[in-house]
């Protein structure tokens, strides 16, 4: 890794076009100065507002193409039309070449996978790559995986998770052994899915290779901090961060209104003014945005396509502890640690009546 750390922007993902990419840029380059930007997209569009961001000029360069990947285009249809020639692909062709240590987008969510899945494939031994989320919690934040890119999950592959998410957690916390739960309906051995119990199985006579297994944990787990990392597939992992960050929504709301109820809240608000702004920072989903892609051979993150400069910023700054902490390098460490594991894990019998 050189004393610069190189992030290749997808400048024309998003819903709010490229001013919010290049003023996020901006405001990262203000905390981390060693960060280097291309910004791929259409330079007709790119040059003028680049000129008017003269701190980024320096440490910039724009890489042109003219195709951009669309918000509601299939995935199948994105990666016919957008390979070789999207600002998405290049993003991500530019981290394959060895251009940038790390690429960023803000586009269709599902287009980007299978873009990155093509252009950068899947680590050898790993079967599905994930979507990781950094997660605040009551304790400290954690990592829920996967939210977003595989919908189901047989055993195997949530063992894969499993992995990948505690290199994720070594990457960026610095936890030699971090604690790994299997969300799921309820903690006894006998709920949830069969390829739930499978992978609690696999998982169990792992422990120690590199994390330590926990066991099941529930839906309010997740906010208690209650292990390191949190592990499902796609479906229920997307809804729960949705749910996480409407109710996060909600209860600033809540708070808003609170404050300005009347002269005496007012003056408690100015009072504590200090704490109020530390529990909104809290609460504002842009200071936690950002999907890391895990299982790939390149480092790829997923901004929110709906973010402001703010939200872009954040996302970019968890590129950048990415590719600082050598995400790759220790994902592959992790693997060598655990243990071989069979083709296909053997079926857990069904209990009678699986206890909800």
């Amino acid at each position: 890794m050189t004393d610069s750390i190189r992030i290749s922007v997808d400048a024309m993902g998003g819903d709010n076009g490229p001013r919010v990419v290049l003023h996020g840029a901006r405001l990262a380059l203000r905390e981390r100065r060693n960060v280097r930007f291309i910004f791929h997209g259409r330079e007709s569009e790119l040059r003028p507002l680049l000129e008017g961001f003269p701190e980024l000029k320096p440490v910039s360069r724009i890489a042109h193409s003219d195709n951009v990947i669309a918000m509601d285009d299939k995935p199948s249809n994105a990666l016919r039309r957008g390979r070789g020639n999207s600002s998405m692909w290049a993003a991500l062709e530019s981290v394959r070449n060895g251009e940038a240590d790390v690429a960023i987008s803000g586009g269709n969510t599902g287009a980007l996978m299978a873009m990155a899945t093509f252009c950068l494939r899947p680590m050898e031994g790993i079967s599905r790559p994930a979507i990781a989320a950094i997660w605040p919690t009551i304790r400290t934040d954690i990592i829920v995986l996967d939210v977003g890119a595989t919908v189901g999950g047989d055993a195997r592959q949530l063992v894969d998770f499993s992995i990948l998410g505690a290199a994720l957690a070594r990457a960026l916390f610095d936890q030699e052994t971090p604690t790994v739960g299997l969300l799921n309906i309820g903690t006894e051995e006998l709920k949830g899915h069969e390829e739930v119990r499978d992978a609690a199985r696999l998982l169990a006579g792992a422990s120690g290779a590199g994390f330590v297994y926990h066991g099941f944990v529930e839906g309010d787990d997740i906010g208690k901090g209650t292990v390191d990392v949190v592990v499902t597939e796609g479906f229920t992992g997307n809804i729960a961060l949705k749910t996480a960050e409407g109710t996060a929504r909600q209860v600033g709301a809540y708070m808003r209104d609170a404050l300005r109820a009347d002269p005496i809240s007012m003056l408690g608000a100015a009072i504590a003014g200090q704490a109020l702004q530390a529990l909104r920072r809290k609460l504002d989903p842009r200071n936690i945005n950002g999907g890391v892609f895990l299982g790939l051979n390149g480092i790829v993150i997923k901004s929110h396509g709906g973010t402001d400069e703010i939200g872009f910023k954040a996302a970019l700054g968890l590129a950048y502890e990415m590719a600082r902490s050598r995400l790759i390098d220790k994902i592959g460490e992790g693997m060598r640690r655990f243990p071989a594991l069979p083709a296909e894990a053997p079926a857990t019998p069904e209990p009678e009546g699986n206890p909800a």
